[in-house]
């Protein structure tokens, strides 16, 4: 444990204060960040420039699956490195076609398309969309319509900013790309209302990440895949955050009965360096022609072999088995938990996305968990994320619990005098309703 506590090898040791002074003056302040300054990992726990240890429970954001100085993947990125890490997508390179075909293995699907992260991957996706219908006989150039649900998130870029729901996100910047419009979440009547002949795509997160945690109904992706089938429209599956293994199927749309079009995934796949990709069907991957669609460093050597071992690890260590068995886990101990502290309304998810949702604000046990030395995460003021790696132990489990009991009990002592307040405000949030209901 010394040995893992002290600073990393190899670099100038600049101080935690120089490191946060340097960033207020020369970087853009688009991140509230607390003081602490991470310098390497083990598994499941990160330790910061002090020594200190804390239980990731957060994974990077779902990124870190694997956690942290997984031996088999730092292996590949030493060995990659020192081969080639860039060729450009002029030229083959040894791992692209492996991993695309892995890729469709695992989703049922035919052809992949290597971005360099998930906002890309979404708009590599609704490019596809739009391509197809275009190309189809007699369309005439009406069908360019994309649906999306109230309350989701799909990334920070231009397209997809414009299929992102919470306004927050998207009023600075408009106006964005037109013809996008927001179905009611799980509402079947105003999808149908909604999806016609002028939709090229409708997109769906089958669980809603940053909106909360929240399932698509099996009836409503039903009627989604009818409607876009009825209307040669693509059926979109943004699996950023919920796939490749985080809910323990391979992708969480795998829990219906009929398959999307195109399916987009990031985070994981790349074991913590960017990559993101697009999968599809024949019929809508046949759309792209040489030179509608590429990427300088989408799918370079490096990262498509890291992303293989990422896939073999998975496969091999049986995680999607431990994903479920852990998942049920941490859920149950939290129903228990929400018997004794009654600010807890409800716990969702699936594996290892699970949401609490509180009637009280999660940003300050969220900040206390830090300091416990546990890490998580808050959406929508009033939701807790769990995203842990995929190779979380019992133990670990335990030591989640014993910290997070202890945020509970320290929140419990301030929350009930604001509690029905806050519940009061949340009720009156449609945002956040819309996907509760």
């Amino acid at each position: 444990m010394a040995k893992l506590r002290k600073k990393a090898r190899g670099a100038k040791q600049i101080s935690p204060a120089k490191i946060v002074a340097d960033e207020a003056r020369y970087m853009m302040q688009t991140y509230r960040r607390p003081g602490v300054v991470f310098t390497h990992g083990r598994g499941t726990h990160l330790y910061d420039s002090h020594g200190r240890e804390y239980l990731d429970f957060l994974a990077g954001i779902a990124v870190n699956a694997l956690g942290y100085a997984n031996p088999r993947i730092v292996r590949v990125i030493r060995r990659e490195a020192g081969r080639t890490m860039h060729v450009s997508n002029l030229f083959h390179n040894p791992y692209q076609a492996p991993l695309a075909r892995k890729l469709a293995e695992w989703s049922g699907l035919d052809r992949a398309f290597f971005a360099n992260s998930g906002s890309e991957a979404v708009e590599g996706a609704l490019k596809l969309a739009r391509a197809h219908a275009h190309a189809r006989a007699g369309s005439g150039g009406r069908q360019t319509r994309i649906l999306a649900l109230e309350n989701s998130f799909h990334g920070r870029t231009f397209g997809a900013l414009s299929i992102t729901y919470p306004e927050k996100y998207r009023e600075p910047f408009e106006p964005l790309v037109p013809g996008v419009e927001f179905v009611r979440f799980n509402d079947m009547a105003d999808l149908e209302a909604k999806f016609d002949e002028t939709v090229c795509a409708i997109i769906v997160e089958p669980i809603q990440g940053e909106g909360g945690i929240h399932l698509v109904s099996d009836e409503f992706w039903q009627r989604a895949r009818e409607l876009a089938t009825q209307h040669d429209a693509a059926l979109i599956a943004d699996e950023i955050q919920a796939g490749l293994g985080r809910t323990g199927r391979r992708f969480a749309y795998q829990r219906f009965s009929l398959p999307p079009d195109i399916v987009t995934v990031a985070k994981p796949l790349g074991s913590g360096l960017p990559l993101g990709a697009f999968l599809a069907s024949d019929e809508f991957a046949s759309a792209f022609k040489p030179g509608l669609h590429g990427s300088t460093f989408g799918g370079g050597p490096l990262v498509c072999a890291a992303a293989l071992e990422f896939l073999s690890v998975v496969e091999e260590k049986d995680l999607l088995a431990n994903v479920r068995e852990r998942g049920t886990e941490i859920r149950a101990g939290l129903k228990k938990l929400a018997t004794r502290f009654d600010f807890i309304r409800e716990i969702r998810g699936e594996g290892l996305i699970v949401g609490i949702d509180l009637s009280i604000e999660g940003g300050p046990l969220v900040k206390d968990a830090l300091r416990r030395g546990l890490l998580i995460n808050c959406t929508h003021e009033h939701i807790l994320r769990l995203l842990p790696p995929f190779i979380i132990s019992r133990r670990d489990v335990s030591e989640f619990f014993s910290k997070f009991e202890r945020v509970l009990a320290g929140a419990a002592k301030s929350a009930r005098p604001s509690a029905a307040a806050y519940d009061a405000k949340a009720s009156a949030q449609p945002m956040a309703l819309a996907a509760a209901r």
